[in-house]
């Protein structure tokens, strides 16, 4: 954990700010400046993170006991689930750490924090790399059912998801032990943005298209109804606002901590680049807020699963 003061570093040295009492305040930074900094509590981080932690593993438990969810699109969501479930355990894990090391009651050499907190960065961000990837995964699943219907099965069979799913881990581990082995250069930040980018406009290009065919096919049914408008309109409101909040929720929780890998490369001493740097837990706060929003909007929409989860809380196994 290389600890200094109750810091968490997800991605070894990227993260300077120290921790504070859970407070929305005005800090200054090295200049001088007033900055806006919103800290957040070990207290409150541990709570998000054991929330999500547990409604994740849910998720993984739910599919791996309905045989009838064992199917392509189901081996995408239980693989996001079980990226998420990863990205709050161990940052659960590098916290507690810290805090039983601040506190005495954790004794450890230099070397091995060291070997730990270089363990806790590669699962921190091959999961966090992977659940990206899933969820591009389940962007082009969902377009190919749409626009290759009558196809699908014979192109997402599970057998491909499942190498697709190994190629994803595997490919996430390798390029984050990388990433944490050269995460001074700027070329290794820089890569990381644009995968982020890459796969912000997959899905909304992905989820535009379907919702413009979802919109097609409305006004289709319209017209043979004779009611157009009022069909096609409110139709392609609720899509859009569906669409709106999806992307939305996305960019919210990951945009922020993307932002500070991009100005750590284009201003790493801007008294302003400073102040954004100081919210860097909060950065990390809201991605594990996603981890605990997928499972609401990729999951447990499905009545399948919702009444295989009753099942799996019951013990009904």
């Amino acid at each position: 954990m290389a600890v200094q003061g109750s810091q968490r570093r997800l991605l070894g040295s990227l993260n300077s700010t120290p921790t504070a009492i859970p407070q929305l305040g005005l800090a200054a930074n090295q200049t001088g400046a007033r900055c806006l900094e919103v800290s957040i509590s070990d207290g409150l981080f541990l709570s998000l993170g054991l929330v999500s932690l547990v409604e994740n593993a849910l998720v993984v438990a739910t599919i791996a006991k309905n045989r009838n969810l064992h199917s392509p699109m189901y081996c995408f969501i239980c693989c996001l689930a079980l990226s998420d479930l990863l990205v709050s355990g161990s940052n659960m894990l590098e916290t507690a750490v810290i805090l039983l090391l601040e506190a005495g009651a954790l004794v450890a050499r230099a070397a091995v924090l060291q070997q730990l907190d270089n363990v806790i960065d590669v699962i921190t961000c091959s999961s966090m790399l992977s659940s990206l990837c899933f969820l591009g995964a389940i962007a082009v699943d969902r377009y190919i059912s749409i626009f290759y219907a009558l196809r699908y099965h014979s192109i997402v069979t599970l057998p491909r998801a499942r190498r697709a799913v190994a190629a994803i881990w595997v490919a996430s581990v390798v390029f984050s032990t990388l990433f944490i082995a050269y995460y001074d250069h700027v070329a290794v930040l820089l890569c990381l943005v644009v995968f982020f980018l890459a796969m912000l406009v997959l899905m909304a290009v992905l989820y535009v298209h379907m919702l413009a065919r979802a919109c097609q096919h409305a006004q289709g049914i319209a017209r043979l109804h004779k009611r157009q408008r009022p069909v096609h309109q409110g139709f392609g409101l609720k899509g859009a606002v569906t669409l709106t909040i999806l992307l939305g929720i996305f960019f919210l929780c990951w945009g922020p901590f993307f932002l500070h890998l991009t100005l750590i490369v284009l201003c790493p001493e801007h008294p302003t680049c400073g102040c954004i740097f100081k919210n860097f837990n909060l950065f990390l706060a809201l991605i594990i807020c996603n981890a605990i929003i997928d499972p609401l909007i990729y999951a447990f929409h499905s009545q399948e699963l919702r009444r295989t989860l009753k099942e799996v809380l019951t013990c009904s196994w």
